[in-house]
């Protein structure tokens, strides 16, 4: 377009094809179109190779006709042997049966009954007798393609064994003419039964196939302008075959596909309000660390028991807060890995996991006091106490008590650490989804973050983080973690694996 056309139309209509023309367009393009299309354009291959055995039984017939004619005419001949036969009623016996001469065949005797004064050259003969499928569709489209005008002899059969063969000399033309009315008569019913078929195929595969694919294309369509929208989620029908499958795959993905965008969601919806909470929080814990250190100068032996531990845990908190937002903002940093001491990282976990004062929970700690793992001390806390903390709230809210159980187990290839519980053990729903961030909490109200960031600090040291047994009073996770060498435990086969 030109400038002025441009100012004049600045949408852009002017090059926009209308409506009309978009309507044909689509219509070729579509699969009903082109499913009518194909419907008519086999049904049509398949009268071609229909005609073919047709119009060369056409010719046979045609051609049979005239010898059983020409065998009647050499009767009469023959009745009235004695008396003679006229040269007109010769004349009228040939133009009836439409020959040109009979010839009869019989004990061994060959005899000319009938023939017309003036005889062409003869140019073909054919026989009919035993000529296969094959060679009659030949001479057929011979006589269709070089047919008309010619001289030929026919040989066949007689009926009820009047001799052993009778011979006829025709013009093809009649043959030839007549052969063109049968082919253009298949031709219109080809094209009547085509259409009146392919409108039936149609019809009936446009309600089976072709609307259902366009209700779920449209539908993916829908979806994909607006995946937030639970309406337009695929409603699958109750159909049992391809599409229905279809249907309900589709279904499962769009939902699977909206529960990922609410995750994402609610990760980015974190992530700004850990965000803004983190430097606020961290000032709280300075403040809180200031006031710890206080605490030292109180000379009371409970205070001192617990102090160091108030210390530790306000130590573990700012440099969480400094180094990672979890899921909200920040990756977690790479495990600064050293040989820790497990049994006392154990002692801080139930320290940190169970209330002091609390006897409801009983703790069993099965490991040898000299035993090491190869981590990063802070990033192997939180895994454990993690863990820990929901085996605890599980047995709290169950029975109001129960046996935690932490240790760790050789085994060829490294060690595993266990933590077990007597709770009342995991829902399938929570077993589906055990690592996931907010769907694979147990409890109501959960978020799941806990499980989802205790696997990304063991995927992170190289380990593996599995659920182990899961029944009513027995709960175990195993966690795999490589030594110095990279070498790790080979895992059993677990219930859950991350």
């Amino acid at each position: 377009m030109s400038e002025e056309q441009d100012r004049d139309d600045p949408q852009g209509t002017a090059a926009r094809p209308s409506l009309q023309t978009l309507l044909p367009r689509r219509l070729a393009r579509s699969l009903s179109a082109q499913l009518l299309v194909l419907t008519v354009a086999f049904v049509m291959l398949a009268e071609v190779f229909i005609y073919v055995p047709s119009i060369a039984n056409f010719r046979a017939t045609w051609l049979m006709d005239r010898i059983n004619a020409a065998q009647l005419a050499s009767l009469a001949v023959e009745a009235a042997a004695e008396r003679g036969v006229m040269p007109e009623l010769e004349a009228e016996l040939l133009r009836n049966a439409e020959v040109k001469a009979v010839a009869l065949k019989r004990d061994n005797r060959r005899e000319l009954l009938l023939a017309s004064p003036m005889q062409d050259m003869i140019v073909a003969r054919y026989d009919l007798r035993g000529a296969t499928w094959l060679e009659l569709c030949y001479d057929a489209f011979e006589t269709l393609v070089f047919g008309g005008g010619r001289t030929v002899a026919v040989a066949g059969s007689p009926r009820f064994r009047g001799g052993e063969f009778i011979e006829i000399v025709i013009d093809d033309t009649p043959l030839r003419q007549a052969m063109f009315v049968y082919s253009g008569n298949v031709l219109f019913l080809s094209i009547v039964i085509s259409i009146f078929t392919a409108a039936l195929v149609f019809l009936a595969l446009n309600r089976a196939l072709v609307m259902p694919m366009m209700r779920i294309t449209e539908n993916m369509v829908r979806f994909r302008q607006q995946p937030e929208d639970a309406s337009r989620v695929m409603m699958p029908s109750q159909r049992r075959d391809e599409i229905g499958t279809a249907e309900r795959e589709l279904a499962a993905m769009q939902g699977e596909i909206r529960q990922a965008l609410r995750q994402k969601t609610r990760l980015a919806a974190l992530g700004t309000a850990v965000s803004k909470i983190n430097h606020d929080l961290r000032n709280i814990l300075a403040s809180a660390q200031l006031i710890s250190d206080r605490l030292t100068g109180i000379d009371d032996p409970q205070v001192q028991k617990l102090a160091p531990r108030l210390f530790t845990s306000i130590d573990r908190a700012i440099q969480l807060a400094t180094d990672t937002m979890k899921f909200g903002k920040a990756e977690e940093a790479p495990p600064r890995k050293q040989f820790v001491p497990l049994a006392d990282l154990v002692h801080e976990v139930c320290d940190a996991a169970v209330p002091a004062d609390d006897t409801r929970i009983r703790t069993e700690i099965s490991i040898d006091p000299e035993e090491q793992v190869f981590a990063d001390a802070d990033q192997l806390f939180r895994v454990l106490l993690n863990l820990a903390r929901n085996g605890v709230e599980a047995m709290l809210e169950a029975d109001g008590g129960g046996t935690l159980s932490i240790g760790c187990e050789m085994v060829p290839g490294g060690g595993r650490l266990y933590i077990a519980d007597t709770g009342p053990g995991l829902p399938d729903s929570a077993r589906a989804h055990l690592f996931e961030p907010f769907v694979g909490s147990a409890r109501k109200g959960g978020t799941g973050l806990g499980m989802a960031i205790a696997a990304d600090l063991v995927r992170a040291h190289g380990g593996i983080i599995r659920l182990h047994q899961s029944i009513p009073g027995h709960t175990v996770f195993h966690i795999y973690l490589p030594g110095p060498d990279g070498q790790m435990a080979e895992p059993e086969a677990d219930l859950a694996a991350e």
